[in-house]
């Protein structure tokens, strides 16, 4: 893979992992109940996003960053399902998002793993 897709990917994690600052709420809402101190653990898993975003960019500590994307990827990913299995909303196009959204971090999951 070239450098340009791994920029890309370092800082759309960086990104991502600030929103957990900017909007917790957000993602407060979506916390699966049987996971504890929400709050916490939101502001946790963007802390995360955006230190494995640094270090994939970093050739000296790229695998670190990959393998931790990859960790994080693999740790949210029974909180997507736990969202689409509780949805109860009558919006359609975001019930589809969330079926589309599981192989997309299967992908992603892919994506890190080319950095490893």
């Amino acid at each position: 893979m070239n450098n340009s897709s791994l920029y890309f990917m370092g800082g759309m994690y960086i990104l991502a992992g600030l929103a957990h600052f900017w909007k917790p709420k957000a993602y407060v809402k979506i916390m699966p109940p049987y996971i504890p101190y929400h709050l916490p653990m939101v502001y946790l898993s963007g802390v995360l996003e955006v230190l494995f975003g640094i270090l994939v960019m970093i050739p000296a500590t790229q695998m670190i960053g990959a393998w931790g994307l990859i960790a994080v990827l693999v740790g949210v990913f029974p909180a997507n399902i736990d969202m689409l299995v509780r949805y109860k909303g009558k919006k359609v196009w975001f019930k589809i998002g969330l079926w589309v959204r599981l192989p997309i971090q299967f992908w992603l999951i892919y994506w890190a793993w080319m950095f490893v």
